[in-house]
């Protein structure tokens, strides 16, 4: 059995008298691409700020190869190796998209004051290390025409693969898709799709919430399905397909 990268246990978030998330577990194995999906309203949102950091749960843990990081905001779970996309992609409109990735990179000498005058090789050389990962990602995404260029010049779908350039330069383990589809056109969806296969396949793990069903069949090992903020159902996507709470929660208004 694959070991579990990421977990949630018991999870549940209340904001004053509303329910969002209650009593919500899921795992994922390394190496998986796992779906989470359900009708509007199901909780899925609350669910995946759960668990990037930007929301603090109210009961439950999660867990990262094991250790806790229920506590940890955003930019430290990045650290530990689980980075994340938006649903609405936010560039630097006025910088290129080579400076716009070379912000995400982490943890680099140069960004300490005193080390561009005591260790320059160090930084040059990281800075050359960075630049062409930065280039690699970009041309691996099928932008690297484009990197000198401002990123207000992509579109909604080219925006969408600059975000998951732009979180592999942290060289996470783990990746949470916030809506990959959301806004790109079908030709665009392919390459993200692939781009998103291609990553995976290097091992890095990834969990997506998504409304476009076609794409998480396509792509994800397994789905888990939330309704009125907890789990409906978890399987393969074919099971899930036949699942009838499924097919009412989604038919039938469950989650209205």
């Amino acid at each position: 059995m694959a070991e579990t990268v990421l977990e949630a246990r018991g999870l549940g978030k209340r904001f004053g008298g509303l329910v969002a998330v209650q009593d919500m577990s899921l795992s994922v194995a390394r190496g998986e691409i796992l779906g989470l999906i359900g009708p509007n309203g199901a909780g899925k949102t609350t669910m995946f700020d759960l668990l990037a950091g930007s929301v603090r749960p109210s009961a439950g843990s999660i867990r990262l190869r094991g250790k806790d990081i229920t506590s940890l905001p955003p930019h430290r779970r990045l650290a530990a190796g689980m980075g994340r996309t938006f649903q609405i992609p936010r560039p630097f409109p006025a910088l290129t998209l080579l400076e716009n990735m070379l912000l995400a990179r982490q943890h680099q000498t140069g960004e300490r004051f005193w080390a561009n005058f005591t260790a320059p090789r160090r930084v040059a050389a990281e800075e050359r290390e960075a630049r062409d990962k930065a280039l690699a990602l970009l041309d691996l995404v099928a932008l690297h025409r484009l990197a000198d260029e401002p990123a207000r010049v992509l579109s909604g779908g080219q925006r969408k693969l600059l975000e998951l350039a732009r979180v592999m330069m942290a060289d996470p383990g783990v990746v949470l898709l916030d809506e990959p589809a959301a806004g790109v056109n079908p030709s665009l969806l392919e390459v993200l799709i692939d781009r998103i296969r291609d990553i995976n396949a290097k091992g890095v793990t990834f969990l997506l919430i998504e409304h476009n069903i076609d794409m998480v069949t396509r792509l994800c090992d397994r789905i888990v399905v939330m309704a009125q903020g907890a789990l409906l159902f978890q399987g393969k996507p074919d099971e899930v397909a036949r699942e009838p709470r499924v097919i009412e929660a989604y038919l039938g208004g469950a989650a209205a």
